[in-house]
């Protein structure tokens, strides 16, 4: 492992584990549930518990992962997949920092949200619109669990994808206009738009989208994937501040994903754990991790 990144307190703030018993129903799930089912029905994708996680990021050199279940349609799903992630991080402190999932589409969607903030979980998310069943401008879904995360002062971590370029498994709608009408509804938020918030991190050329963006987030997770590693000198010129490594694990592996940002980067540290720190108020003393 290079020393530079030894030197660093790396976060990672995208990634997946699921509770055993729900990993050991993956066929019955892949039938309940038909976004799960699009994801997860080849055998090689991978569901993970908390163990190999902390195995990963081990071997990876990652200081601390902002982990959470899947964003299930079915809330007793979602309850499930917290008490997990919630019961981990217990186990792990410090290693696990644990988000919630829930479905903000149903009243009892926003009560299991208040429910796990209550129990513990730092924000809210990872949560996938187009696979639950309602859209990021929908006021209706979206404004009690906007209220909620704004009074308990806690992000919310949304998926958001590209609307052109290659098609893949998972692949969504809901991309830039949809989450800007949102950021603009609610700018008291913080809020983290996973995949390069699908392209929007781009409109931030626009004076006006950034500064209705400034409590925006954007994470890396499966950057790899989308975009040339050209990207990430420019958003972090654009919006120093607000980038947020993530890996996706376990579609992709933390190494892999670490190996993507450049050695060389200026503001290497912010994007790779002094972002997060901050964002979390984790900051550590000593100042090494704001690099």
């Amino acid at each position: 492992m290079p020393s530079v990144r030894c030197a660093l307190r790396i976060i990672d703030f995208h990634t997946h584990i699921m509770p055993p018993d729900l990993i050991a129903c993956r066929d019955e799930l892949c039938e309940r549930e038909p976004w799960f089912g699009q994801l997860y029905a080849s055998p090689s994708a991978r569901l993970v518990a908390a163990e190999a996680l902390v195995d990963e990021m081990r071997r990876a050199g990652v200081a601390a992962s902002v982990a959470f279940g899947f964003p299930f349609q079915d809330v007793s799903l979602c309850r499930a997949c917290n008490d997990y992630v919630l019961d981990a991080a217990r186990r792990n402190p410090g290693l696990i920092l644990p988000f919630a999932v829930s479905n903000p589409r149903l009243s009892t969607g926003i009560g299991e949200a208040r429910r796990a903030l209550e129990a513990g979980a730092l924000g809210l998310g990872e949560l996938i619109p187009d696979g639950q069943g309602y859209a990021l401008d929908d006021q209706r879904a979206m404004r009690p669990l906007m209220e909620l995360a704004r009074d308990a002062n806690v992000p919310v971590l949304l998926h958001v994808n590209e609307q052109v370029g290659h098609h893949y498994v998972g692949k969504g709608w809901q991309g830039p206009r949809e989450a800007f009408a949102l950021i603009t509804r609610h700018p008291e938020n913080a809020i983290v738009l996973a995949h390069w918030g699908g392209g929007l991190i781009f409109y931030e050329r626009m004076p006006e989208v950034r500064r209705a963006c400034a409590r925006v987030y954007y994470d890396t997770a499966a950057g790899p994937l989308l975009y040339e590693p050209d990207l990430y000198a420019d958003a972090l010129r654009w919006a120093p501040g607000r980038i947020l490594f993530g890996s996706d694990y376990p579609l992709l592996t933390q190494r892999r994903c670490l190996a993507a940002v450049p050695e060389d980067l200026a503001g290497r540290g912010a994007l790779l754990g002094g972002n997060a720190d901050r964002l979390l108020g984790l900051d550590q003393a000593g100042g090494e991790n704001h690099a």
